[in-house]
């Protein structure tokens, strides 16, 4: 069966980056992911927090960072799971039209952790804690943190296929674009290395306000 993914204009002919981020802070979203992955695996069992609402979360965080790639990615999964065309747009464009009440304070709170490059708040971690109880945020948070990473890498990648396409990014460089895909590669199996560590000592997988850490 045949899917016809539509993508919001705004992301689909992007020319320029929306977000822009370092190769530390690409490192730093690769050693969460063990944890995060291992997480969403255990999701799939126990069904804490319900794959549409993943999906949501997801194109959520991938809006506010731009990723085209991603888009188009998680574009295809959601139609694949049933949900419309202009439930997805919604969520791509930012608007909120299909926003429920019961998801709605993890939809606000994954584009703040988007929008605060992965160090959210105190008061909005505590806030979503208050309202989905910690073993859900864990879900929530782990959903985020997979998507974030994969933007991370997949928002140069677009820009080098956007360039191959005859149209680059007007704030880019070939340099920046071959820089950070090859060494996404290189760094994805030790920073997988050092999650696996991280979670053997016990770590927190969440960061708050840049320096805050939850037990």
């Amino acid at each position: 069966m045949r899917i016809d993914i539509k993508i919001p204009d705004v992301i689909d002919s992007r020319t320029e980056y929306k977000r822009k981020f370092s190769l530390c802070e690409m490192y730093r979203s690769f050693v969460l992911l063990p944890s995060a992955a291992a997480k969403m695996i255990g999701n799939k069992r126990k069904k804490l927090v319900d794959k549409d609402f993943v999906e949501r979360l997801q194109l959520t965080v991938t809006e506010v960072n731009g990723c085209a790639a991603c888009s188009y990615a998680h574009t295809y999964m959601a139609l694949k799971q049933g949900m419309s065309n202009e439930e997805i747009n919604s969520y791509l464009s930012g608007d909120g039209a299909f926003i429920n009440q019961e998801e709605a304070k993890a939809i606000v709170f994954a584009q703040h952790y988007a929008d605060t490059r992965g160090f959210p708040k105190k008061d909005a971690y505590d806030s979503l804690v208050d309202e989905y109880g910690k073993l859900k945020v864990r879900i929530i948070i782990s959903a985020i943190q997979l998507m974030h990473a994969g933007n991370i890498y997949g928002i140069p990648y677009s820009a080098l296929i956007s360039r191959l396409k005859r149209k680059p990014y007007k704030d880019s460089s070939l340099i920046y674009e071959l820089v950070m895909h090859i060494s996404g590669l290189i760094l994805f199996p030790i920073a997988l290395i050092h999650g696996l560590l991280r979670d053997i000592m016990g770590s927190s997988n969440i960061r708050l306000d840049k320096s805050t850490s939850i037990d």
